[in-house]
């Protein structure tokens, strides 16, 4: 079932409507009464597998509600409005989308659409956490431009995104969030490597080890066992077993004798650099500024990415700088970009990045906002929220990558072989 609010974004999911079709699926549409106001429903007849339906009363099923929620393998809501997440999140039923929402057990992927003030007001962000916890999928908002000449955080994802982004809920039969992972082995790295210069001194970074300790947790929660190569001195989680190092090589020692696991989430700040000798003894400031030779350290995730066996997933972790002050939003997309980047240069299956130039993001943080991308070139954006919150996220991705062998298919639906 494809639904559609009423929003100005409701005109690209004509487009959804379309890649989904050709590329094999059975379409009913869905419209509220507002989304009529932005597009014609003879559009979505004419494109779907079925007439478009937009009322409760005015159907030929006596209870079409019931009737689409079972049929349904998967509902996408694009673009989903303030209203219909509202609504969603406490249990409204107050038109045939939001009946049709609560009357089914298939798994939801919504995909919220709205300016930037709505999309960051309190009320969406606890009913998005909370639809999150439920289960239900969500793909975008990205950052662009919007109606009336804004330009912001809220755009409706492309429907490129959308289809690759249902395209992987199929295949894993909606397995992703929440998905029980008993069996699966998994290792975490976590913290921020140190490098010595000196016995008292080192090269690091600010990185705290929360972020990859929360997607150990997760994991162990769900039922894997899990190994966390820690850098940090963080409180243990429940059911994980700990692995200290401190140095990249170190780490990378301990990565690669586990290399066998079936997840591998490469959460540590890596230094890329270490000091070519260690001084014996205390650097003196009397002696004068040393002059100290660095040399690359290992590059643990292309080394585990080069070792890859068949079936495995191996996650990486980027921690940008792409916002300023006088643009906090603006680099939304290159955030994106980077993470695509990354994560073709590594040859991983997920990449999770931040801009850690922005407020509340990342390293000592409680809060997190990252962008999740993957090698079928499906997007997820997860807004401001709980290092905890973002780990379900991270590990929801990871279990629709085990359990549904995510498709390239799904990201060309105009293919040949796709019709």
């Amino acid at each position: 079932m494809l639904g559609v609010c009423g929003g100005i974004a409701a005109y690209k999911a004509v487009e959804v409507c379309r890649r989904l079709v050709d590329a094999g699926a059975f379409v009913s549409p869905v419209m509220t009464r507002g989304a009529t106001r932005f597009v014609g429903p003879a559009t979505f007849s004419a494109l779907a597998s079925e007439r478009v339906r937009t009322s409760l009363w005015e159907e030929a099923e006596p209870i079409p509600h019931t009737f689409l929620g079972r049929n349904a393998d998967l509902i996408v809501v694009a673009p989903a409005t303030a209203r219909l997440i509202g609504a969603y999140a406490a249990g409204i039923s107050s038109d045939l989308m939001t009946a049709t929402l609560l009357a089914t057990r298939a798994p939801v992927l919504l995909c919220p659409a709205m300016h930037t003030e709505m999309w960051e007001h309190p009320a969406v962000v606890d009913n998005m956490a909370t639809l999150r916890r439920r289960g239900v999928h969500v793909v975008g908002p990205g950052t662009g431009r919007l109606a009336g000449g804004d330009t912001g955080a809220g755009r409706l994802a492309e429907p490129e995104e959308i289809v690759a982004a249902a395209a992987a809920v199929l295949a894993a039969g909606g397995a992703g969030a929440g998905a029980s992972l008993e069996g699966v082995t998994a290792v975490v790295t976590a913290g921020g490597t140190r490098e010595p210069l000196d016995p008292v001194r080192f090269l690091g970074n600010r990185s705290s080890g929360k972020q990859g300790y929360a997607v150990a947790a997760e994991l162990a929660r769900r039922g894997a066992t899990v190994t966390l190569v820690s850098a940090s001195a963080l409180a243990v989680p429940p059911g994980v077993k700990v692995v200290e190092v401190e140095t990249a090589a170190q780490m990378d020692q301990a990565v690669s004798a586990r290399s066998g696991a079936d997840v591998i989430v490469m959460a540590a700040a890596v230094a890329d650099f270490r000091p070519t000798a260690v001084a014996p003894t205390k650097i003196k400031r009397s002696n004068g500024v040393p002059e100290v030779a660095l040399e690359p350290t290992p590059d643990i995730l292309a080394g585990v990415a080069a070792r890859r066996r068949p079936g495995q997933v191996i996650v990486g972790f980027a921690a940008e700088t792409v916002s300023s002050a006088e643009h906090p939003g603006a680099g939304r997309e290159e955030l994106a970009r980077v993470a695509r980047d990354k994560l073709a240069a590594k040859g991983v299956d997920l990449l999770v990045a931040n801009d850690v130039a922005a407020p509340g993001v990342g390293f000592t943080y409680d809060t997190n906002e990252v962008l999740i991308v993957d090698a079928a070139g499906a997007r997820v954006d997860v807004p401001l929220a709980t290092k905890e919150e973002v780990a379900r996220a991270v590990v929801d991705a990871i279990a629709l990558r085990l359990a549904g062998r995510h498709t390239t298919t799904a990201t060309n639906p105009d293919t040949k072989e796709n019709r």
